[in-house]
């Protein structure tokens, strides 16, 4: 079992940045409470809509609408572990998340490579995302692997499926994947627990968790919604990552960003703990702002870091894993 090293603890020191104060921290989570109360978060999908009304939130099958009342989003706050631990194939390849713990994983989904033979730039293939996941589970640096490419060579419709095949033949880490829709992640839980041995050995150390992305601003669509509820009745971790845009589909200012982002996350959070109980939940981020000029996400850019580095706070401010998108 690994444990990462610690940061922004007292001691021998660490490195941290303090974006917000803890009283600015509680303004962003009374504002976002306000969001989600009064506001609301469009929700697609039936199930996640029934789930919604019987866990106490007011419900407009019409528009979609779901009111969440502060008593039920701070009861699934409360209710989500705040230790997680990521299992991997082999107990050296465990990976434990709890407080101010850091650790890192690959970015994905790259949708060209550069071909190692010919130094062509191409879409990449089933192949390459074995090759990529072979590299990635010889890099000790790397505690967990996300689905780093896609195979383009495969039926579009199925691709998780492929994607999990390669990637789980071919690394001894916990899988991170984007399984695209409910029925896929119930098929890629049955392959990893083919893997494993069985669905009860599966349930007991999870290989395999999901990626799921709200859509900003304020939409739980069908297929997020799916991937949340089936994620937390097969016990699996579900990482709900907000991918906002500060200036296009979130206000320019971070503190703004932060409470669409954080309230499209907490209603993902919600409707997980709704589900099941203490299922297990990471709390996401891609967030970042907006370029003006080109329309697009300014990845990797000083204003990425510093709204990751308020998500992260926010994370702590909840007790909750986090995840936050890097360069």
């Amino acid at each position: 079992m690994k444990r990462n090293q610690h940061a922004g603890r007292r001691g021998s020191g660490g490195l941290s940045l303090g974006v917000f104060t803890h009283d600015e921290l509680e303004d962003i989570h009374v504002a976002t409470l306000e969001v989600l109360e009064r506001t609301g978060v469009w929700v697609e999908d039936d199930d996640a809509l029934d789930v919604f009304a019987e866990g106490g939130a007011e419900v407009d099958r019409e528009s979609h609408i779901v009111r969440l009342p502060t008593h039920v989003v701070e009861d699934a706050i409360q209710s989500a572990p705040s230790r997680l631990t990521l299992y991997g194939r082999i107990p050296d390849d465990d990976v434990v998340l709890e407080a101010n713990r850091v650790g890192f994983t690959n970015f994905g989904e790259g949708i060209k490579v550069v071909d190692p033979e010919t130094g062509e730039l191409r879409e990449p293939t089933k192949r390459d995302v074995a090759d990529a996941t072979r590299l990635i589970d010889a890099l000790p640096e790397i505690d967990v692997l996300e689905r780093p490419i896609g195979a383009h060579d495969v039926p579009q419709d199925a691709v998780p499926l492929h994607n999990a095949e390669a990637i789980l033949a071919n690394t001894t880490k916990h899988v991170f994947i984007g399984p695209i829709n409910g029925l896929l992640l119930k098929k890629i839980m049955a392959m990893a627990a083919a893997v494993v041995g069985g669905a009860d050995a599966l349930r007991r150390r999870p290989l395999v968790s999901f990626i799921t992305c709200p859509v900003s601003p304020l939409k739980l669509v069908k297929d997020c919604c799916e991937i949340i509820m089936e994620s937390a009745r097969g016990g699996a971790c579900v990482n709900v990552l907000s991918m906002a845009m500060a200036g296009g589909s979130s206000p320019v200012t971070p503190a703004g960003t932060l409470v669409t982002h954080n309230a499209e996350v907490l209603s993902g959070i919600a409707l997980a703990q709704l589900t099941a109980r203490g299922a297990p939940v990471i709390y996401g981020s891609s967030t970042t702002a907006m370029d003006l000029r080109l329309a697009s996400a300014s990845v990797g850019s000083p204003e990425c870091g510093l709204i990751n580095a308020g998500v992260a706070q926010l994370a702590r401010y909840y007790l909750l894993p986090s995840w936050v998108a890097g360069a």
